[in-house]
């Protein structure tokens, strides 16, 4: 079982829509118990706080589901034994993560857009208020990692 966890400022935005998006891709690919899917946030903001609206609206309008009781978490030093690939949504992640989980000798650690072949950060919709750009990113991300992991 590969296990996934999806890293983003706040775990309210862009991290659970990226968990949500990569567990209907996997469901539509009939792979689903191949995986473990999750997301956590760098920072303690918005620990216990459900997904954000204007992204709850936006996975909707796509049709994927998402768990309505999802709440924020933290990543903890621990994440890095359970999972095989933790990925940041952006290089401040990046910079946080590296707080919580100092050393990655096993690489898991990976920004998100790596895998579509450019190394840029999805854009925090939380300032921008673009959640269908940051929607289109992350599929686009989720779609590019599937393609590169053994099933």
């Amino acid at each position: 079982m590969t296990k996934i966890l999806f890293v983003c400022h706040g775990n309210i935005c862009r991290s659970p829509m990226a968990e949500f998006i990569m567990k209907a891709l996997v469901r539509s690919y009939g792979v689903e118990e191949a995986f473990h899917i999750e997301s956590a946030a760098v920072s303690t903001e918005e620990i216990g706080n459900p997904i954000y609206p204007p992204a709850k609206r936006c996975l909707t309008q796509h049709g994927v589901v998402f768990d309505k009781s999802k709440t924020a978490r933290q990543v903890t030093r621990r994440d890095y034994d359970l999972y095989d690939r933790i990925i940041c949504m952006d290089s401040s992640n990046l910079r946080w993560i590296k707080r919580i989980i100092p050393d990655d000798p096993e690489g898991k650690i990976h920004l998100m857009m790596s895998y579509t072949g450019r190394s840029r950060d999805v854009a925090d919709p939380w300032y921008t208020g673009d959640f269908e750009t940051t929607f289109q990113d992350i599929l686009k991300g989720c779609e590019a990692m599937l393609r590169q992991m053994p099933r």
